[in-house]
């Protein structure tokens, strides 16, 4: 089955770019959906960035302009670049897939019910 595993995560300081990498293992290809999501402490879990089936994108209104969803099937590799980092940034970060022919948003919302899930991998921004 596919295994999704993130990295990338650092502490840096307000301003600075990061770019998450999650490395996919098992089949998966250019129709999967696929998004990221963040935990931040004493905070629910909230979708960041998606990529739909169709190759669509979206983003929680907090990230939009600065971070960037994008895959490389090629590579088996998602990412999620991060431009003009802030502290509320701050959070575990978890990337998700699906194999069907799904979106990432629903009525405005993210989607929870991914089917795979990362470890995560933690950004820290002071």
């Amino acid at each position: 089955h596919v295994q999704l595993v993130e990295s990338g995560g650092g502490s840096v300081q307000s301003g600075v770019s990061l770019r998450l990498s999650c490395a996919v293992s098992g089949y998966i290809d250019s129709t999967s959906c696929m998004a990221w999501f963040r935990q931040a402490p004493g905070k629910e879990r909230e979708g960041v960035a998606g990529i739909d089936s169709d190759g669509s994108t979206s983003y929680a209104d907090s990230v939009k302009g600065r971070f960037t969803i994008s895959k490389d099937n090629a590579k088996g590799t998602l990412y999620l670049q991060m431009n003009s980092l802030k502290p509320e940034d701050t959070a575990m970060y978890y990337c998700a897939a699906d194999l069907g022919w799904l979106t990432a948003v629903v009525a405005g919302s993210f989607r929870s019910d991914f089917t795979y899930w990362g470890q995560g991998t933690q950004v820290t921004v002071s």
